[in-house]
């Protein structure tokens, strides 16, 4: 069981224009001796997700637990008993009592959840403000010294109860990068040493020291989506990507960009639906956590298809400069088969020829039909899916279903999806293993293979 467990939590709060969705659907979990840091540009809604696990905001709907306990269903007295056995919680601006020593400020949290005699209070205290070299300071008041040592008396007061959780909101956001840097050893120390943190953070350089990154965008946590686009990519590349993503909001029936426009962005579907248009027809619908805009990018060559938002609603996107994508590609840092692990999309005869360039495939294309569970067990071939869909299986766990017009590189523990599925797959030898799909009745997938191979 996770130490923290959303599902589902939406926070909506009422406007005279209606309501502000601070958070949408989001889930979550964290494990017990994990630091996750929580990024996102302002208004993403980092600090409602915190206040959320703390108890400090309800959510509209949805479940938060944390070590087991409903915590959206307890009532504001059961709510603040059981954050003070259970948490603790660093703010930007300390939030220490002004007519409190330091060290009464540390036993405070004790006293109110009644732990020991006061002389047992008054010892932990003073042994915590030891630990974070504020042992000296014990009896001044929090006017009396820098903004930094306040923090680190904040972060000793978090820990007064020995709590399993620390969430923390921008605990270094009113610092210099010196005490910054001071501070975030004070976690590293903690967590060594088993505590859970949970810290959101607008400072990229030290978000990528922890364990791991969550990016929430538009009240959505999208860090499976950049993941599954960007595999590979290591955990201080993903945090700087994670930096460099736009955020954008288009409406319904928008064009996102239209067929023969310069390829600039990668784009990662956050909510919403596309239509990728080429002929005046659609040829394939995107949702949420699928990504398009790279084999342009990839090949540097102008847009093939128009892609637009589809009716019924608007579309949150993220977008990735074109520069920058290309740079991971290039520096090897996406996984290896670049088109096949990133760019699935449909595609037409003139991309087949772009994709397979001089490489001769005549007598390498085949065709097979699976049935209902039938296993793809052809572990060297590339595979794309002309009908039905292919459950792609990690153990017993569902890791990915590809359905028509989709691709993929490693047969082994595949299985043909609920429809069945009809595949066909271009082994090139020695040379690099490629795929080419048409999203088009069989007969035509073979005229365009046919075509390619010709080149």
């Amino acid at each position: 069981m996770p130490l923290v467990d959303l599902r589902d939590v939406v926070r909506a709060y009422p406007t005279p224009a209606g309501d502000f969705v601070a958070l949408r659907g989001v889930d979550l979990e964290v494990e017990a001796g994990e630091f996750v840091a929580v990024i996102g540009k302002s208004g993403s809604g980092k600090s409602t997700l915190i206040n959320a696990i703390a108890g400090i905001d309800r959510p509209t709907s949805g479940e938060v637990r944390v070590a087991g306990t409903a915590v959206h269903a307890l009532d504001e007295n059961a709510i603040a008993a059981w954050r003070g056995q259970h948490l603790g919680v660093i703010f930007q601006f300390f939030q220490l009592l002004p007519t409190l020593t330091l060290l009464e400020n540390v036993m405070l949290p004790m006293e109110f959840a009644k732990r020991g005699s006061a002389r047992e209070r008054r010892d932990r205290a003073q042994a915590l403000l030891q630990r974070v070299e504020m042992g000296d300071h014990a009896h001044k008041l929090p006017s009396g010294v820098s903004g930094g040592q306040q923090q680190r008396v904040a972060i000793a007061r978090a820990l007064a109860n020995n709590p399993a959780l620390i969430v923390a909101d921008e605990p270094t956001g009113s610092l210099d990068s010196r005490t910054s840097e001071t501070v975030f050893q004070l976690f590293e120390e903690l967590v060594e040493g088993g505590t859970t943190i949970l810290m959101v953070t607008h400072d990229d350089a030290l978000a990528s020291r922890a364990d791991r990154v969550v990016l929430i965008v538009d009240g959505e946590i999208v860090e499976s989506y950049v993941r599954s686009a960007l595999a590979g990519v290591s955990e201080r590349d993903l945090v700087d990507v994670n930096a460099r993503l736009d955020p954008q909001i288009h409406p319904a029936g928008a064009t996102i960009y239209g067929q023969g426009d310069p390829a600039a962005h990668f784009y990662i579907v956050v909510r919403g639906a596309l239509e990728v248009v080429r002929s005046g027809r659609v040829v394939e619908t995107l949702g949420p956590g699928q990504h398009f805009g790279e084999h342009e990018l990839l090949h540097d060559r102008s847009r093939l298809d128009t892609v637009r938002v589809a009716a019924g609603g608007d579309a949150s996107l993220l977008a990735l400069d074109g520069d920058v994508f290309r740079r991971l590609a290039t520096d090897n840092r996406l996984a290896s088969g670049a088109i096949a692990k990133v760019a699935r999309r449909t595609v037409d005869a003139d991309t087949v020829r772009t994709m397979t360039g001089d490489v001769d495939v005549a007598g390498h294309v085949e065709r097979h039909a699976y049935g209902p569970g039938q296993a793809v067990s052809e572990a060297d071939r590339f595979f794309v899916v002309l009908d039905g869909s292919v459950d792609a299986m990690v153990g017993r766990e569902l890791e990915r279903t590809h359905r028509k017009g989709r691709w993929f590189g490693s047969g082994g523990g595949l299985r043909a999806g609920p429809e069945g599925a009809t595949l066909a797959s271009i082994s090139l030898g020695r040379y690099a293993r490629i795929v080419a799909t048409a999203g088009l009745p069989d007969e035509h997938l073979a005229l365009l293979v046919a075509e390619a191979a010709a080149q």
